[in-house]
């Protein structure tokens, strides 16, 4: 099995507030840190009374202060929102105090709703210049240039090292021209995975970043003892996916007994094609889930999201993924 990361959604529930949610983020890294796993990542999302990562500089900072080892960073920094200088300065400040420990993810999408995407200051427009962003944070994080006016301060010549992140071919054929390591959100948009993924491979131009294509597959994970354990756990991530088709943002709630009487039939329909590449079950089933999923689309690196909605149960459920790991 290929390196394991965790991509933490910093959940929100009906009964822990955003202070808890922090605090089981930095728990859950502790205890990553301890059972192997390689990098723990927060994602920028705005408007969503369900995730406490809005700040995503801020909450890397948290979890990497109550950490040792472990690679913490964005996953991602959805870039249009933001001017590139101020991200440098936020990561490169990040990287002076956790020396080879930052990780810079790169999205293009706003991570949010038009109307949040207005109180940013940015328009839909802001997505187009992203490739021209990238170059320019990359300049910002690199070490100055003969006659460079304006510099990141304490961010230049920290090359924090830079992903981008991708649900389309678009992501793709930039990580590949760019020489970048490429990561896939196919936690939530699988359908153009395999493609993807064949695109950055043919394509991959060699950086002073990376001479290989180095290719990260999001999935959404959930390991308990039983598979109808499992399977019940699951339908934490299943009502919140169907909540957001019908427009609501609310907390996390409590798994259930019965999805089908959550859903209709078409939500079910939306909803199962948007975790398609979800693996749940006991350990036997996880392990042939994973094998499978990793002989498919040879990843470099598999990123889990499992949105368990208890925390004792996450714990368990990365727990024993981690043995599923080690074993291989």
């Amino acid at each position: 099995m290929p390196p394991l990361s965790i991509l933490d959604l910093v959940r929100v529930t009906e009964e822990t507030d955003a202070g808890g949610a922090l605090a089981n983020a930095l728990d859950l890294a502790r205890r990553a840190e301890d059972w192997g796993y390689t990098r723990f990542w927060v994602a920028e999302h705005h408007n969503m009374p369900g995730v406490a990562s809005a700040a995503t500089a801020v909450v890397v900072g948290h979890v990497a202060a109550g950490t040792r080892r472990i690679r913490v960073g964005a996953g991602g920094v959805m870039l249009p929102n933001h001017a590139p200088l101020v991200i440098a300065e936020q990561f490169g400040t990040l990287a002076r105090l956790f020396p080879g420990r930052i990780d810079l993810g790169l999205g293009r999408a706003p991570g949010t709703d038009p109307l949040t995407l207005r109180a940013l200051r940015r328009g839909p427009e802001a997505s187009e210049e992203f490739p021209r962003d990238v170059r320019e944070l990359q300049a910002y994080l690199a070490p100055a240039a003969p006659g460079q006016r304006i510099r990141a301060i304490p961010a230049q010549g920290t090359e924090v090292p830079l992903w981008i992140l991708g649900s389309s071919l678009f992501g793709a054929m930039l990580a590949a021209e760019y020489g970048l390591p490429y990561a896939f959100a196919s936690h939530f948009a699988p359908q153009a995975l395999l493609r993807a993924l064949a695109v950055y491979r043919e394509r991959f131009r060699p950086s002073a970043q990376l001479d290989r294509p180095h290719a990260m597959v999001g999935v959404n994970v959930v390991v308990a003892e039983t598979d109808a354990a499992a399977r019940r756990l699951w339908t934490t991530q299943q009502m919140s996916f169907t909540n957001l088709i019908r427009g609501e943002r609310g907390l996390s709630r409590p798994p259930i007994d019965r999805i089908d009487d959550y859903w209709t039939p078409d939500e079910r329909m939306q909803v199962t094609g948007m975790l398609a590449r979800s693996v749940v079950g006991g350990p036997e089933t996880v392990r042939r889930g994973l094998a499978e999923l990793v002989r498919e689309t040879r990843a470099d690196e598999l990123i889990v999201v499992s949105d368990v909605y208890d925390h004792a149960a996450r714990l368990r459920s990365f727990e024993l993924l981690a043995t599923l790991m080690r074993e291989g």
